[in-house]
């Protein structure tokens, strides 16, 4: 795999995202791929740098929400009920704390660096939404909705074998739909 390539891809999206876009629009378009998950646990995520932010979103969902916390490299997330109350985490995370209980997600929002046309997420080279995806979904059926500015699509992005792919991604422009074969 041509890293170098995913490396230039993920640099020109981190500066696309910078241009920002139509934040009304971009809850409203995350808000709207979320009703058909009323009532399921939902993982979002707490945006750190210039992340497209889905608390407003997270906020109306209709359901149990939890975030993610980084356990350290080259491990799955796990993931806590959230009360309100964060403290930080690896990586200039912010997750709930450890007296919340842990839960399983039905549907996760995906942070993005960069996608493209088919699907394919560029993260920030950790593998950690990839790896716990592929946990979660060698034992239930879980949706994966990316969420970014439409200004961080980049062109095609070479996928391997460890990428998961994402079922929705959400922009401030569109939704768009992948669906993912039968596991």
């Amino acid at each position: 795999m041509d890293t170098g390539l995913k490396a230039a891809l993920r640099r020109q999206a981190l500066v696309a995202r910078a241009e920002g876009g139509d934040p009304a629009a971009l809850t409203r378009n995350l808000s709207d791929a979320l009703l058909p998950f009323r009532g399921r646990v939902l993982a979002g995520y707490w945006p750190m740098r210039t992340e497209a932010d889905p608390r407003p979103a997270m906020a109306a969902h209709d359901g149990p929400v939890c975030l993610p916390v980084v356990l350290g490299p080259d491990l799955p997330l796990l993931f806590r009920l959230y009360d309100g109350r964060l403290e930080g985490g690896g990586f200039g995370t912010s997750h709930p704390p450890e007296d919340c209980p842990e839960v399983l997600p039905d549907v996760l929002i995906v942070p993005l660096a960069g996608f493209d046309g088919n699907g394919h997420r560029l993260g920030y080279g950790g593998g950690f939404y990839d790896r716990t995806l592929h946990m979660l979904r060698a034992t239930r059926k879980v949706a994966a909705i990316g969420f970014a500015f439409a200004v961080q699509q980049v062109d095609p992005i070479p996928a391997e074998s460890t990428d998961e792919p994402l079922d929705l991604i959400v922009t401030d422009r569109e939704i768009l739909t992948f669906p993912q074969p039968a596991r």
